[in-house]
């Protein structure tokens, strides 16, 4: 039975296609998807229906057409987008946050902005369940304003070549799902290029696929690597990389970190208190005074970011980049700028 929604409540869809199990649930159409999400954002399912719905979704595994009509309809109904006339490479980190080890993406976002990739990160403030420290947490530290507006992040990417996107000002809904893949490609600054993170190269896939089927996203380039904690920062060791851009097909490469500088193990960039950590490490590493596992790592990261950015051909050019824009104090200046915004 239709109603001002459609056709499709959730309770219908449950019996009907993705809640009969794991094995043999189907998947939704694009118009069935798009009319679900439609109805979690007006907030008129039952919480138990929404909650088992999330859980079905979990079980059955969305695929690329599904998560790009829930993109969509999020990008169409909830976010508020700011585009800077900068092209900058939009970094979405997980919202879940990090607890154990050092967040870098700050530092190598200002170093790569330094070096004429412009940069814009954005996250919520410790996002339920996990509630652990994200991209907000280290720039309060530091000093940086991050209850921005999404018209004045947009500004600070011009004026600066880095910017912050606060969750709650752009997305106001407040969108969390049963996976982070619809609040990470929420791209507020409508940048062309996206850079993320995974645990495993199906999930690297499924973005791609999910920047395909999507209409509003608008990401024509995609690179992911596997990321400490699932955030954008590298794992040290091994490292799978995904590269696709549009017109192209998927390509993953492998990276062996320390033949980057970052000769280390996960365990050495863990850190007692994540933010204040993090913050002091970025100010160290900025200011030329830490030539450690953490500015090997920032200046690596760095690197992907410009790569990312189509600024440089190789991770090697990106690390000399790094090199030269911390060595020249202009990494520092700009991170005083962004204090001073």
């Amino acid at each position: 039975m239709s109603d001002s929604h459609g056709e499709w409540p959730l309770q219908r869809l449950m019996t009907e296609v993705v809640g009969s199990g794991p094995k043999s649930a189907e998947d939704m159409t694009r118009e069935q998807a798009t009319e679900a999400f439609q109805r979690i954002l007006d907030l008129t399912p039952d919480q138990t229906t929404l909650g088992a719905f999330w859980l079905a979704n979990r079980w059955k595994r969305n695929n690329g057409e599904e998560l790009g009509a829930y993109v969509d309809v999020m990008r169409r109904e909830s976010v508020v987008a700011a585009e800077p006339d900068a092209d900058p490479v939009d970094c979405g980190a997980n919202y879940d946050g990090k607890g154990d080890s050092a967040i870098l993406g700050v530092a190598a976002g200002v170093v790569a902005a330094a070096a004429g990739t412009p940069v814009v990160v954005h996250s919520g403030d410790r996002v339920p369940t996990q509630k652990q420290d994200a991209y907000k947490h280290v720039l309060d530290e530091l000093g940086v304003r991050t209850d921005l507006e999404p018209e004045e992040s947009a500004a600070m990417v011009d004026e600066h070549g880095f910017g912050y996107y606060y969750q709650p000002n752009f997305n106001p809904v407040g969108v969390r799902t049963f996976v982070n893949t619809v609040e990470t490609l929420a791209n507020p600054a409508n940048a062309d290029t996206h850079l993320g993170s995974f645990y495993h190269l199906a999930f690297a896939k499924k973005v791609v696929e999910t920047a395909r089927e999507s209409e509003e996203v608008g990401f024509d380039r995609v690179l992911m690597f596997q990321g400490m904690e699932g955030y954008d920062d590298v794992r040290p060791g091994s490292t799978t990389v995904a590269e696709w851009s549009e017109g192209a097909e998927l390509e993953d490469f492998t990276i062996e970190t320390d033949d980057y500088g970052m000769d280390i193990e996960s365990a050495d960039l863990e850190v007692a208190d994540v933010a204040a950590d993090s913050a002091e490490i970025t100010a160290d590493v900025l200011a030329g005074e830490r030539r450690d596992q953490f500015a090997d790592a920032v200046k690596l990261n760095a690197a992907l970011r410009m790569y990312a950015g189509e600024d440089v051909d190789s991770l090697d050019e990106g690390i000399d980049a790094a090199e030269e824009v911390i060595a020249s104090g202009r990494a520092e200046s700009l991170l005083a700028d962004l204090c001073s915004f």
